[in-house]
């Protein structure tokens, strides 16, 4: 696996990769696991040579968030990115990324609106912005992303769609515990006893899925949801039934609908989603 750490080892390393048809990116904050794996791994299965970016984007944490906390651990990610198929690991420094007189961010609306978008406002300004980015830097032919972020996820097909990027976008079902809690980075920072109620998320957005789809209106199973989340010890931002691209608020189940939530235990802010 190649390694680059600066935009010219990029271009040249990139230009070694050039005798394959099609280039696949996934991008990463690092600290990566078995769901980060699964993006590779799916990434290497289109035939494609596979760049996979570890970069813990400043841009997309507001002040007061965990960007200091966020965990890194370079020599892990690069072993597992080398296991899973990666042929090329990108890992720019924030002055690499992000020039001085940078004077250009992504703006977006649309499914960015709501949800993560109203409790982390400019989150998906960085996210958009780092993206874009690394769609000029690689030229990926595809880029592809976990479910697990299901928001971010449609707020890059969007970004793509009205941008006319020549990049297909390719969402990877949600990797999980056997418990059904959802991999994330942040799951190393849940204490033994927070890790045990963990799986409260998924099973209560099972559960309200389950109803919604037997035909019950939002409003009682959602209520359900939340109660009990709290009674599992859960703070809850948001959990609500949306149409799965636009985000919008859904008050009953229908065809491509999606629960999404966000929850708090503890310090750490956990997010899920089940289809309905």
């Amino acid at each position: 696996m190649l390694i680059a750490r600066s935009l010219a080892d990029l271009a040249c390393h990139l230009s070694a990769l050039g005798e394959r048809e099609a280039r696949a990116l996934v991008p990463t904050m690092g600290a990566l696991h078995g769901g980060h794996c699964a993006l590779v791994e799916v990434a290497a299965g289109t035939g494609a040579a596979v760049v996979a970016s570890v970069f813990v984007n400043p841009l997309q944490f507001a002040p007061g968030e965990d960007l200091a906390r966020y965990p890194r651990d370079e020599a892990a990610d690069l072993a597992a990115l080398a296991q899973s198929g990666c042929d090329l690991a990108w890992l720019p420094s924030v002055a690499e990324m992000y020039a001085a007189d940078d004077a250009t961010t992504v703006e977006v609306a649309g499914p960015a609106e709501h949800w993560e978008g109203e409790h982390r406002p400019g989150h998906f300004r960085g996210v958009a912005t780092v993206v874009a980015k690394l769609f000029g830097q690689i030229r990926p032919d595809l880029a592809v992303f976990g479910e697990k972020d299901w928001q971010q996820l449609q707020v890059l097909r969007r970004m793509v769609a009205d941008l006319w990027l020549p990049v297909r976008i390719v969402g990877v079902p949600t990797v999980r515990e056997p418990d059904g809690l959802a991999l994330s980075s942040r799951n190393r920072f849940l204490t033994a006893e927070e890790r045990s109620r963990a799986p409260q998320l998924y099973a209560a957005l099972t559960e309200a899925a389950g109803r919604l789809a037997a035909g019950e209106a939002a409003s009682a199973p959602l209520q359900s949801a939340r109660e009990r989340l709290r009674g599992a010890g859960f703070g809850t931002d948001y959990l609500a039934l949306v149409d799965g691209p636009t985000l919008q608020p859904l008050a009953e189940a229908r065809t491509g609908a999606r629960l999404i939530a966000a929850a708090r235990l503890g310090s750490v802010r956990l997010l899920d989603n089940v289809a309905v």
